[in-house]
């Protein structure tokens, strides 16, 4: 293994290399990486199940006529784009350090990537009322970043203005997602002045003490709310939490109306499955009683109804979650029956810790109701979601690296590829976006090692993996012979490009969808 990876260090753009150099299955490739025990799990005949049903699922019959043709000249058929979503956020962008560095980061989104996630996170989105951050000032410019002293100590980090990576994905075909346009967390995304701007002082002294626990992330105080009814709570904070609805949802209409169809996709609700499930959403009630802090009553219903409303262009209208039980399904199937229109399901996997990771190496089972690494729960779970009739997404991804060396990394990539593969064969699925690109580059308590590249942009062995996965074994590319004036194939969904040279020596090109 370390001469296979020896070589593919010093041809990092070898495909050839890079086959030989990943191993697939048991084989004496993978002695000291990956135990028996996890091939027993990814084993032949899962792996020859999950091929089928990526045939059967992600390709499809095609046809083209390209009439009379230059005797003994065939007819190129090269699949340009993909159906299939792969994508990644763009939380870091231009703050690498060098030119570099932040233009290796910016080409992945049209080479690697086919859709950029971007931050529309309340609190660094919108510091003070009325000034969203779209455009891009002195402070987010490369310069700044290039020369900014402890760059992860700053309040922007990961919070980039939106206009230019908007500006950048058009400019490169590559589609756009917006998250989250609403999330009850206090620690993340509710900016200060929301608790003090027009509120009277009685309430702002009261919203202090009752939500200090959820202010400062510590998961496993009980905030004195709690105890409360939501009534009480109404009684006692009716400015802040009519205000409270008045401005998020507002929020939502000043966010999508700016960007009107210039964004694909918007998370509307984040992570709010817990709430659900806890029965704090229930719409009687006058106030969410949220694990995160206090939120306007049945804010999930609410905010789909106004994205509705303000979405005259189409764009999809997300959920995102990481709860991967019934409580997630529960809640999609209740919103659906009150008539809320939600176009794409989204849950996460994060594989935080290197010790996850080597777990799994060895072939130990994490709990399905946690990480979906494992195919049995990860089909049963999404052939739930999937009975709703609506697609799936791995809307957040992570999977770090076991370890600082060589072996911490190909566990990476094994897992990431044998993860991708099963996702990508599942009949709902509709996309997969990683995470952070960037080692060091998380949020603060998340792994330092989780992104595809190092901290100064060299390229990881899951890099390698996935590459090979999206721009080689998922892309179609043929030379045929046509019948009759047509020809035909089955291919990988997406757009294609056909060329041909007729009779007359005229040389012909047209751009199709395959669905």
């Amino acid at each position: 293994m370390r001469r296979l990876l020896l070589a593919l260090c010093l041809f990092p753009f070898s495909h050839l290399l890079w086959a030989q150099a990943i191993p697939t299955r048991v084989s004496e490739d993978t002695a000291g990486v990956m135990s028996t025990a996890y091939w027993e799990i990814w084993n032949d005949a899962e792996q020859a199940r999950i091929d089928a049903d990526i045939d059967a699922y992600r390709k499809a019959n095609a046809s083209f006529k390209v009439g009379a043709v230059k005797r003994g000249t065939k007819v190129k058929v090269e699949q340009t784009g993909s159906e299939f979503i792969f994508g990644a956020s763009a939380f870091n962008w231009n703050q690498l350090g060098t030119p570099e560095a932040n233009a290796r980061y910016r080409e992945l989104f049209g080479t690697l990537f086919n859709r950029a996630t971007i931050p529309f996170y309340w609190k660094d989105f919108e510091r003070k009322p009325g000034s969203p951050r779209y455009k891009e000032g002195y402070t987010d410019t490369e310069e700044w970043w290039n020369q900014a002293p402890n760059p992860m100590r700053q309040p922007h980090w990961r919070r980039p203005p939106t206009d230019p990576i908007v500006q950048w994905c058009e400019e490169h075909h590559v589609k756009v997602h917006g998250h989250p346009l609403v999330w009850g967390i206090r620690k993340w995304q509710y900016p200060e002045w929301m608790q003090y701007d027009g509120i009277p002082a009685d309430e702002r002294a009261a919203l202090d003490s009752l939500e200090i626990m959820v202010f400062i992330g510590n998961a496993a105080s009980v905030p004195s709310y709690q105890h409360m009814s939501p009534e009480e709570l109404s009684t006692i904070l009716p400015t802040y939490v009519r205000k409270e609805e008045e401005r998020t949802l507002q929020r939502v209409r000043d966010i999508m109306g700016h960007y009107e169809g210039r964004i694909d996709s918007w998370d509307v609700v984040n992570e709010s499955a817990q709430d659900f499930g806890s029965g704090s959403q229930d719409p009687s009630k006058p106030v969410c009683k949220s694990r995160y802090g206090i939120m306007f009553s049945d804010y999930t219903f609410k905010s789909f109804r106004v994205a509705e409303e303000c979405n005259s262009w189409n764009s999809l209208l997300n959920i995102n979650d990481y709860v991967v039980d019934e409580r997630y399904v529960n809640q999609v199937g209740n919103l659906l029956k009150r008539g809320a229109k939600i176009d794409v399901l989204g849950s996460q996997m994060h594989l935080f810790q290197p010790q996850q990771c080597l777990d799994i190496a060895s072939g130990k089972h994490l709990d399905p109701h946690l990480k979906l690494v494992d195919p049995a729960p990860i089909r049963a779970f999404f052939s739930k979601l999937g009975a709703f009739g609506i697609p799936t997404c791995l809307s957040e991804i992570t999977i770090t690296s076991a370890g600082d060396g060589e072996r911490g990394e190909m566990i990476q990539a094994i897992i990431a590829r044998n993860l991708y593969r099963i996702w990508f064969s599942l009949p709902s699925m509709m996309g997969i976006t990683w995470w952070n690109i960037v080692d060091n580059c998380g949020a603060p308590g998340e792994p330092n090692i989780s992104g595809l590249f190092h901290r100064d942009m060299t390229p990881k062995t899951a890099y390698y993996a996935l590459d090979q996965l999206i721009n080689h074994e998922w892309r179609t590319s043929l030379e045929l012979q046509p019948r009759k004036g047509t020809v035909s194939w089955r291919g990988f969904k997406g757009t294609y490009r056909i060329s041909w040279t007729d009779t007359k020596g005229k040389e012909h090109s047209e751009i199709i969808t395959v669905k």
